[in-house]
């Protein structure tokens, strides 16, 4: 475990340090978020912030390749993979954070990234359903994308307020680094060190490193280089584990062995992953292209219904943590302590959520 730790100290102390050099770079190149009718800003900001977070996942990869356990997982190429396949998607996003690109572009660069990892062999090798299934290599590959296309744009989706997206990342990397590591410690014979925890890990710091920067008031924004590369890394963790684990190491609950391994990598990041398949069907019911933006997001809710920047953040911090958290507690525990415990963090999610809002209204009065 103390590996793990030092991967994220140096992930956060390395985001840390150069984000304000990454701000720099941004005023520089001009590359600033301007004031948009659907935004919650009221100033230009800039953006580029994922360069940064981009350079604290290298770093955390450099200090593991020489310890004496993680350095292990660099006799195969799948972390150098992940390694250039972000730097392919960081690359893209920071162009159409300098000048913006057009989708088509946007979805050959992610396209192009997840082809990168699959040929390093960061690809499904199974899916968990029904025990294990295997399909052909291609389709496997053809999964493989998907999983890419769709974590890079739901983070992409849901970056939308100060802090948002880092945090919502981090809490979701924090649960799948719990689940990861206890189920590599599963494997016969046991081994904690694997890939997808040691992503989880490097990106829990990454988050961790970036948020003081972008916490309201954000002085820099992630911009599309870091949604995108968050999005890469989320789903590389999730590719790496959910493709390569029998169902059986799982749980001991048959019910939560067949149904975990591919229900938890999807409620890890069920947060941005609702808001962006409410924002296909609300834009293709209102006859407009699912990629057109507007300003019905979960946050900008949030905001309507009366919550303050910080506190709607904070808030759906809170259910990204219930949702992800609450997965991990049935690899955990068996039984029902789980369920309990999901269903009050769940009543209090909902309280704050619609009468907190009425509470400070009346407060002021």
């Amino acid at each position: 475990m103390h590996e793990y730790v030092l991967v994220l100290i140096v992930a956060a102390a390395v985001t840390y340090l150069v984000t304000p050099f990454i701000r720099s770079l941004a005023v520089a190149t001009g590359a600033f978020t301007a004031v948009r009718e659907r935004d919650v800003h009221t100033t230009p900001i800039p953006r580029l912030g994922g360069v940064g977070i981009y350079i604290g996942f290298v770093a955390a990869a450099l200090v593991a390749r020489a310890l004496p356990y993680l350095g292990t997982l660099f006799s195969t190429r799948q972390i150098l993979g992940v390694i250039a396949a972000g730097g392919v998607v960081c690359l893209l996003g920071a162009f159409d954070d300098i000048r913006e690109l057009d989708w088509v572009t946007k979805l050959a660069g992610q396209m192009l990234a997840a082809g990168l990892m699959a040929y390093t062999g960061v690809q499904l090798l199974s899916l968990p359903i029904f025990g294990t299934t295997i399909l052909p290599v291609p389709v496997l590959v053809s999964f493989t994308v998907i999983v890419v296309l769709v974590w890079t744009n739901a983070v992409n989706f849901i970056d939308g307020l100060d802090g948002l997206a880092a945090g919502v990342v981090g809490i979701a990397a924090l649960a799948f680094f719990t689940y990861s590591y206890l189920v590599s410690r599963s494997f016969v014979p046991a081994n904690v060190f694997s890939t997808a925890t040691f992503i989880s890990a490097a990106l829990v710091g990454c988050c961790a490193g970036f948020l003081p920067h972008n916490f309201h008031p954000a002085r820099l924004f992630m911009g599309d280089s870091g949604a995108l590369t968050l999005g890469l890394l989320m789903s590389a963790a999730t590719i790496t584990l959910t493709g390569n684990v029998d169902p059986t190491q799982v749980s001991t609950n048959e019910v939560s062995a067949a149904f975990l391994p591919i229900l938890l990598p999807l409620a890890v990041l069920l947060l941005p992953l609702l808001d962006m398949v409410l924002a296909i069907v609300r834009r293709t019911m209102a006859g407009q292209r699912p990629w057109h933006p507007d300003a019905k997001h979960l946050h900008h809710r949030m905001l309507s219904i009366g919550h303050t920047h910080r506190r709607a953040v904070l808030i759906l911090y809170l259910w990204a943590a219930i949702v992800a958290l609450g997965s991990v507690s049935f690899v955990i525990w068996d039984g029902w302590r789980p369920l309990v415990v999901v269903a009050a963090a769940a009543a209090v999610g909902v309280v704050l959520t619609v009468r907190l809002p009425r509470w400070r209204a009346s407060e002021r009065l």
